[in-house]
């Protein structure tokens, strides 16, 4: 999932991306209640947030799509994972004391607004958090397209995905390959000619057009949030 964030009464925006607030087949409460005592320190310092939530713990659409589900269909499963996703999360921030909003691309509306550009920028300006559900609404485009697309419309100043497991971009994976060379910034160009992991080429691509920074880091210490929303030195920068 993706957190956008900015500073109140400038116009500074953040947008940061993480995906440990479930487990792999179903939501775990308790590290999603931790992810939003960090969001609730970021929010602290006086940057707004939101969010957009991804759904893999529950259905993930090439899986369903590989095993002879129509892909379009697969894919407005895990859109409605990602809905579950944010309530989710919306009830730890709340808990936290964080005026929170879920806004669906798929209306919904007993559980959620539906998605408003012009409103979604008012909460923030109010001070409430606004996580984004379900995607853009439409099948074929992943999580990492939904927060750059998100990112450019609430005109954010920075992408910050936070990963489980690494902390950076990697030329290969560190996992199998002990060598593996971790980058301390890259340009966007370079992720699509070396076919670097870190978000589909759609993505990528909106993030470059629109001059949208990233950061890349872990979250397996959710206290990193906070150091990537406050610009120190962590993970990957992109840009």
């Amino acid at each position: 999932f993706f957190f956008s964030s900015r500073r109140r009464h400038t116009s500074c925006r953040e947008v940061s991306w993480a995906r440990r607030c479930v487990q792999e087949t179903g939501i775990n409460p308790v590290v999603v209640f931790s992810i939003a005592k960090a969001i609730k320190e970021v929010k602290e310092t006086g940057i707004e947030v939101a969010i957009v939530v991804g759904g893999g713990n529950i259905w993930r659409g090439l899986l369903g799509c590989a095993k002879g589900m129509e892909r379009a269909t697969s894919d407005y499963i895990g859109m409605m994972g990602t809905v579950m996703n944010s309530l989710a999360m919306q009830d730890a921030l709340e808990k936290c004391g964080i005026a929170t909003r879920v806004q669906s691309a798929i209306e919904m509306r007993q559980v959620a607004e539906p998605y408003i550009r012009r409103r979604a920028i008012r909460h923030l300006e109010k001070g409430r958090v606004v996580i984004f559900a379900a995607g853009i609404g439409s099948p074929y485009f992943s999580t990492d397209t939904t927060a750059a697309l998100r990112a450019a419309e609430i005109e954010a100043n920075v992408i910050l995905m936070a990963k489980n497991n690494t902390d950076g971009v990697y030329d290969s994976d560190p996992r199998h390959n002990p060598d593996a060379k971790k980058f301390s910034d890259l340009e966007y160009m370079d992720v699509l000619q070396k076919g670097l992991k870190v978000m589909d080429s759609t993505a990528t691509s909106l993030c470059m057009d629109n001059r949208i920074p990233l950061i890349v880091f872990s979250i397996d210490d959710p206290t990193n949030i906070l150091k990537a929303a406050l610009g120190n030195e962590i993970g990957t920068v992109l840009g």
